[in-house]
């Protein structure tokens, strides 16, 4: 999330290796369902899918209950692979479960994030907008803030689809805001690009240009990933 996606990669990579080695299964479950969100967050769905069915299994030899729930986890894999439908059974029923009393609520800020783009995807954008609504109120009834300016962004996609184009910028500000707060330079990079489409769209394809080159320009790894291609492609429409 700060900005550094290969280092990210080789990180979990070297987790993965030392819970295999140590023989120890709940360090191994943690890695693999922290290396299935970090191939979430860099949009690789298919090695997403593969670690998760991995965490799974383990999770059942062992009788072990992995930190964020596996079908939420799963529907947003279904999700990157354009199964909305089933994206959003699987992630609802998730959710519900950890809704009981006494059941762990980390990380529901992050599933109704993902529940909020499986039902966009399903073309429901009222239920998307309440779904993302909902997760940044989770987010700041628990305290779990790592999401934010994620969540602020899809908000603002959400308002777009609904044609509130005014609230839309201000999410989006919100979004680079808390990004910036937070150095999290990765989601400010997505929020960016978001804004500079919105701008470019606009007429404002200066403004979009200098916004999104400034942003762009600061990383110096992970290009090969899904969002630093799409914001380069972005800023070579906006030359």
């Amino acid at each position: 999330m700060l900005g550094y996606p290969d280092q990210a990669q080789a990180s979990i990579d070297d987790a993965l290796h030392l819970a295999e080695q140590l023989d120890h299964p709940l360090s191994l479950l943690l890695a693999l369902v922290f290396a299935t969100v970090i191939d979430q967050f860099r949009r690789e769905p298919e090695s997403a899918q593969r670690r998760l069915a991995a965490a799974e299994t383990l999770a059942a030899e062992q009788r072990l209950v992995p930190f964020f729930d596996a079908r939420v986890l799963r529907g947003g894999n279904l999700t990157a692979q354009d199964e909305a439908a089933d994206a959003v059974a699987q992630i609802r029923e998730g959710l519900a479960d950890r809704q009981k009393p006494g059941a762990n609520k980390l990380g529901r800020p992050y599933g109704l994030g993902l529940l909020s783009e499986a039902l966009a995807r399903s073309g429901e954008h009222d239920a998307a907008l309440a779904a993302v609504m909902e997760a940044l109120a989770a987010a700041a009834q628990i305290g779990e803030r790592w999401w934010d300016a994620e969540l602020h962004r899809v908000k603002g996609l959400r308002l777009l689809a609904c044609g509130d184009v005014a609230d839309t910028q201000t999410a989006f500000h919100d979004a680079l805001r808390v990004a910036r707060e937070q150095q999290a330079k990765s989601l400010e990079l997505r929020a960016a690009t978001s804004l500079a489409r919105l701008w470019g769209e606009q007429g404002q394809s200066t403004e979009a240009r200098e916004l999104l080159a400034s942003v762009h320009g600061w990383f110096t790894e992970g290009f090969d990933t899904a969002d630093l291609k799409e914001a380069k492609g972005l800023l070579d429409e906006l030359m």
